[in-house]
């Protein structure tokens, strides 16, 4: 498997700058097409792609999440340890997380609401969930040990995302924990302060259940099975994906459904289990893409990938986009543009967003010769 610039695999920065390209399009054409535009079977088009980037995050978040694990189990490092490092990382996502809401309620002041502080966003379930998986990891790892401690991980890690998957249409009906004060159930159902569950936030139901997938594939690949013959795990985890996808439909095209209410396009495990089957397919795909294409470029030494450019900064360009698209300084006016001059926007914010994470890359860890540009020299005694 060929590695990007960084230490990191290719294949998970390539996914990861993936979702950033979906997540621009679904984010540039929601703010700024024109009603009369939204009713187009184009937008209909560009906000299906846009079901796929949270979840894409989430995935490789637990991917990762799995790859530090090994590398720390690997050290010999106590369970506990292992615990501590890896939840004090979620903790720091999810404190990123609410850093990201303070500043966007700066931005908006005097017309956002108080609220907006306590929203629960993708960075927020994101921390959470490596906290949760944690917590989790620590729990198994702490039982057994070796090949047998990998084993139980998939098992503990698959079931979980299976669990909160079928737990998740009562979460948001018959089961809400209406005791709680709103700011705490939205973390669990995604009710904000407005009655109801809401399909535009990432509350643990259902969310974190495509992080707990991603940490059962990358523990999967961490296996001296999967080490050995690499290329066969991930056909055998694309084919699974398709057998997900097709397991879906089956039982989403049944007369009679397990639930009294019956989401499919928001609670419902069968969407989950296609999405995630779409995810392993895309895991697959992108293995493929950066083995075989990626890797060729980079060892005749003119290769450049934009996707594995992106993923690499993925957290900086989601923050900074956001900004641009949907805030004060937007670079078009909201929902009031042609398709054609979004589509243009699209572009210039793909482009700037692939110019700051070139830079951001190319950059890091040269802090001290930056400042040294602006530094007077010194003077002859």
């Amino acid at each position: 498997m060929v590695a990007s610039h960084s230490s990191r695999l290719a294949y998970i920065d390539w996914m990861r700058g993936l979702a950033c390209v979906l997540m621009f399009q679904t984010h540039c054409y929601d703010s700024w097409l024109s009603p009369s535009a939204r009713q187009s079977k184009f937008f209909m088009y560009s906000q299906l792609g846009g079901t796929f980037p949270a979840p894409l995050f989430l995935f490789l978040a637990g991917i990762s999440f799995a790859l530090v694990t090994e590398k720390l189990r690997t050290k010999h490092l106590p369970p506990t340890q292992i615990a501590r490092t890896t939840i004090r990382r979620g903790a720091e996502i999810l404190a990123f997380g609410l850093l990201f809401r303070l500043q966007e309620y700066v931005i908006a002041w005097g017309w956002a609401p108080f609220s907006d502080l306590l929203r629960v966003d993708i960075l927020n379930t994101i921390g959470l969930s490596m906290m949760l998986m944690g917590i989790l990891c620590w729990i198994v790892l702490s039982i057994e040990e070796g090949e047998r401690a990998r084993s139980a991980l998939v098992l503990a890690s698959a079931g979980t995302a299976l669990l909160i998957s079928l737990l998740t249409p009562l979460i948001w009906t018959s089961w809400r924990p209406r005791w709680l004060p709103w700011p705490l159930e939205s973390y669990i159902d995604g009710v904000h302060n407005l009655g109801i569950p809401q399909a535009w936030l990432f509350p643990i139901f259902p969310w974190t259940a495509f992080a707990f997938a991603g940490l059962a594939a990358g523990f999967i690949l961490q296996s001296q099975s999967s080490r050995r013959g690499e290329a066969s795990t991930f056909v055998a985890l694309g084919a699974g994906g398709l057998a997900l996808v097709v397991v879906s439909r089956w039982f989403d095209a049944q007369p009679s459904q397990l639930y009294a209410v019956y989401d499919y396009w928001h609670t419902s495990p069968n969407f989950f289990l296609l999405r995630l089957g779409m995810l392993l397919v895309i895991l697959t795909a992108s293995y493929a893409w950066c083995r075989w294409i990626v890797g060729r470029w980079h060892a005749r030494e003119w290769g450049f990938s934009p996707l594995i450019q992106l993923g690499q900064a993925s957290l900086l360009v989601y923050w900074v986009h956001i900004d641009f698209v949907y805030g004060r300084v937007s670079i078009l006016p909201k929902h009031s543009v042609s398709i054609r001059t979004a589509s243009a926007g699209l572009l210039i914010i793909s482009l700037a967003m692939l110019l700051l994470a070139y830079l951001r890359t190319r950059l890091k860890g040269h802090g001290g010769e930056i400042l040294a540009w602006f530094r007077p020299p010194a003077r002859a005694n």
